[in-house]
């Protein structure tokens, strides 16, 4: 019987196949495949001691490292649902997403704790933590009671067995993802793990890899890759944009350099490109990448990037300059310039800009441009309608019933399609200009900033 497309089983299989390769790589640790599944599934059988169970939602309160991808990959094991926690976010904001996200766990960096602590008693639902070492020496025990004790992360994985023995899994099983979007409040958006897989995390919808039909088929993809890259990102793993790219290099075979520093920090990122000989890095827009191509232009003759020859961006625009810029220091730069959304996967890649300087992109073939009444925008036509999605598309907004139906239509044919609200036109070839949404918020590395706090700077 063949695995379902659930990440715990995809990965699983990469494991089985290339158990020695190397998988993660961060500044006080380096995990092969094998090492990865191994700890995964430890955190999985310490995840369910402690009552987590199928459909439960576990908050990953935590800085990039090892334990985030273990984390994501120890609850999928058990079929529960992992939840990116924003760790920018101040008392108020923890509280509204521990509810919204009915979390009953939270694995978390110990200088969290103290935050933790001090809103316990407005989310009972949180019932156990597993605290990660960060040298903070912050202090745990306001967490430490009888209706939520805290254990140590890496004390929890050794009492517990790294066999196997988890019930069968599904392709229905959840990814969850939080996104600030550009109302203010975060929302998630539920996902099929089948669905996201194809739509964003295994690298078949841009065409940079084979289309599995199975499970299975990944064991002969990563053999013939021989997981011979070594890929990073700039971004943290609580955004959308990190995670999608740390599986997709997972799904080959190779191994993601995740940055250690708790701030962007271009110069240490260029070091660990250097240290690691990274050949493909992942950032996110012109917040990102600005601050890396200046670091460049400064100190060029301190970076050896011999063996560096592409970057990628997605999750926010990445400006026709600042291109231009990466292409001045670094000349033989491929730029993979991708776009999409929490709620779409994604959807396509840069191929230029308008004559008025809006980016055009070639789509995949489940995307298209639709007028108010559903149907295909006519390419050439110069008219606008908004870009959509079909096919492996999310479920809808966890617990915002107004809101998915908001998002998620279903045109006259009954094919569904998710419209996040993106304004576009589709050109004669087939490539879409977008012109964007004409949001009341900015969108930063990432970050979303409104207008009141820019006011209030």
């Amino acid at each position: 019987m063949a695995r379902p497309f659930t990440f715990a089983d995809t990965i699983e299989v990469v494991a089985d196949t290339l158990p020695d390769h190397t998988a993660l790589i961060t500044e006080n640790r380096r995990l092969t495949f094998r090492e990865l599944d191994e700890r995964a599934t430890r955190l999985a059988h310490a995840l369910a001691a402690r009552g987590v169970g199928a459909g439960d939602h576990v908050g990953l309160y935590l800085h990039n490292g090892t334990e985030y991808v273990e984390g994501m990959l120890g609850c999928w094991k058990i079929r529960a649902v992992p939840i990116n926690v924003n760790y920018r976010y101040v008392e108020d904001e923890l509280v509204y997403l521990f509810d919204d996200a009915d979390l009953v766990s939270v694995v978390h960096h110990r200088e969290f704790a103290p935050v933790i602590a001090a809103v316990t008693h407005r989310v009972p639902g949180v019932t156990s933590f597993l605290s990660v070492e960060d040298g903070s020496g912050a202090d745990v025990g306001g967490l430490d009671t009888a209706h939520h004790p805290v254990a140590e992360y890496e004390a929890a994985l050794a009492e517990q067995s790294p066999e196997r023995d988890f019930a069968e899994r599904s392709g229905d099983d959840l990814y969850m993802l939080y996104t600030g979007g550009t109302t203010g409040m975060p929302k998630g958006v539920m996902w099929r793990q089948e669905d996201i897989f194809f739509a964003a995390m295994d690298g078949s919808a841009m065409g940079v890899a084979p289309r599995p039909d199975t499970p299975e088929d990944l064991a002969e993809r990563v053999k013939q890759s021989g997981g011979t890259l070594t890929m990073a990102t700039a971004a943290p793993l609580m955004h959308g944009a990190a995670q999608w790219a740390t599986f997709i290099c997972l799904h080959s075979g190779s191994a993601m350099v995740l940055p250690s520093t708790h701030r962007f920090d271009p110069a240490a990122i260029w070091r660990n490109v250097c240290d690691e000989k990274v050949m493909t890095m992942t950032v996110v827009g012109d917040a990102m990448a600005r601050p890396l191509v200046e670091e460049l232009v400064a100190h060029r003759d301190q970076y050896d990037l011999s063996n560096f020859f592409a970057l990628g961006s997605g999750g926010a625009i990445l400006s026709a300059g600042v291109k231009q810029q990466l292409l001045d220091v670094l000349p033989d730069l491929i730029i993979n310039d991708s776009f999409g959304a929490s709620e779409t996967g994604a959807q396509g890649t840069a191929v230029g800009a308008s004559d008025e300087g809006h980016p055009q992109f070639a789509v995949t073939p489940s995307t298209n441009v639709l007028d108010e009444h559903l149907d295909p925008i006519e390419p050439g036509s110069g008219q606008r309608g908004l870009l959509a999605r079909t096919g492996h598309i999310p479920l809808g907004y966890y617990k915002a019933e107004a809101k998915t139906a908001e998002t998620f239509k279903v045109d006259r044919h009954g094919v569904r399609w998710v419209i996040p609200g993106d304004w576009a036109t589709v050109e004669e070839d087939g490539s879409i200009t977008l012109f964007g949404r004409g949001s009341v918020s900015i969108n930063s590395g990432g970050e979303k900033i409104f207008p009141e706090e820019v006011e209030a700077a």
